[in-house]
């Protein structure tokens, strides 16, 4: 099934192809950043605010999106996202101080709150909670295709013609964006009847209420914990620590990204021939053994970028499973408030992102006297939590994946 289009014409696309594009927003404004992030700190005087500032505002302001998605829909909520989000990424292009970038950035984050929530809740307005996780796994497929070129964009644009060229590019994508969704992403959310409302009351408390929306939720702000610690970290590591040009570290995002192609192409499958509890197990089995390989490479050959490489690719291949699984999981239950279910799944997900990441930056000083443990152990406890998650309380939920009809 595919969404409704706004109006028939030549250039419809269908809600299957437009979803990956959606969701890949986000690695456009992060993973093609990244590379970006020393020349800021080197011409402006910080870069991390900035990438903080765009964390608390995505989080935050999912918990808005959400119920606005619910009550005035999907569509006029998503191309407001798109808007704001390429006025923001120009401001930002221009921005003379600290101050006025960390602004634009956290404009930009709030505006990829909108985009993201209206993607994912579509999905559950469009296909039965069954089909979520496969649904959700090709679009983040797509998702791994623009992550695999974005950093290596952002590197080129950052050595060629300097850092502000990077956020004309997301701007040029937002806009991109915005047109063939004004063409062809119709309204998804399913009329009110009559003398119903749009936010029952009630509606958060039954959220939290699901069993299997506590689940899953938890899986999927487990595993983005730990990856945001790499996306946060690994420019110091890798640039800072370990000495290597933006443009050889543009390498190493991209080289995630084809993983996360891999493992979401293989998550569907697994999906089919076991079901999503027992694959969500094999993910947190990797991403617990790719956090160990990178905690031996600290302590055993602590100079050495091998192991890190060899152990992010591990845990982004648990990655890639926990995502879709936990992401379509969350809002499965719960057809009738799938935009503040979804709002609710993200904002923990950044929630924990946020935090986790401050305290690990904590550890990192100019003369980076820990190394790359401060990267490393914030993936190493996620991998113990996925592992709880997995195998002890998945199997717990009597029905993980209820079947219904949307």
């Amino acid at each position: 099934m595919s969404a409704p289009v706004a109006r028939k014409g030549r250039f419809d696309v269908t809600f299957t192809l437009m979803l990956p594009l959606l969701l890949a927003a986000q690695p456009v404004a992060t993973d093609s950043y990244l590379p970006a992030l020393p020349a800021i700190a080197k011409e402006l005087g910080s870069a991390s605010t900035s990438l903080t500032l765009f964390v608390l505002a995505f989080g935050f302001a999912q918990l808005l999106c959400g119920p606005l998605a619910d009550r005035f829909g999907r569509r006029p909520v998503l191309l407001a996202g798109l808007g704001c989000y390429v006025v923001a990424a120009l401001g930002g292009a221009f921005a003379g101080s600290v101050a006025v970038l960390a602004g634009w950035r956290a404009l930009q984050g709030f505006s990829m709150a909108a985009i993201l929530v209206c993607s994912r809740a579509a999905v559950r307005d469009l296909y039965p909670a069954h089909e979520g996780p496969h649904v959700m796994a090709r679009g983040l497929t797509g998702l791994g295709m623009v992550g695999l070129v974005a950093p290596l964009l952002g590197a080129w644009l950052v050595q060629g013609a300097g850092w502000r060229w990077v956020m004309v590019a997301m701007a040029a994508y937002a806009l991109l964006l915005f047109a063939l969704c004004w063409r062809s992403f119709g309204e998804t959310r399913k009329p009110l009847a009559e003398g119903e409302s749009s936010a029952p009351r009630g509606s958060t408390r039954a959220v939290f209420a699901s069993r299997s929306f506590r689940a899953w939720a938890s899986l999927a702000a487990a595993t983005y914990g730990g990856l945001f610690c790499f996306l946060l970290l690994s420019p110091m590591v890798y640039i800072g620590y370990l000495g290597w040009s933006p443009a050889m570290y543009g390498w190493i995002p991209a080289g995630g990204s084809l993983v996360y192609i891999f493992s979401t192409t293989l998550c569907r499958r697994l999906l089919r021939r076991h079901g999503p509890v027992r694959t969500v197990q094999l993910g947190a089995t990797l991403s617990i053994a790719g956090a160990i390989i990178q905690a031996l490479g600290c302590w055993l050959a602590p100079h050495s970028a091998v192991p890190l490489l060899a152990g992010h690719a591990v845990f982004c291949l648990g990655h890639g499973i926990h995502q879709p699984c936990g992401q379509a999981g969350a809002v499965g239950d719960l057809p009738h408030l799938a935009g503040r279910a979804v709002s609710w799944s993200g904002f923990g997900m950044m929630m924990v992102a946020f935090s986790v990441g401050q305290i690990a930056a904590q550890f990192v000083d100019t003369g980076f006297s820990n190394g790359a443990w401060p990267m490393v152990v914030p993936m190493l406890l996620a991998g113990c939590v996925l592992l709880a998650i997995a195998f002890l309380w998945l199997p717990r939920l009597q029905h993980p994946m209820k079947k219904e009809s949307p």
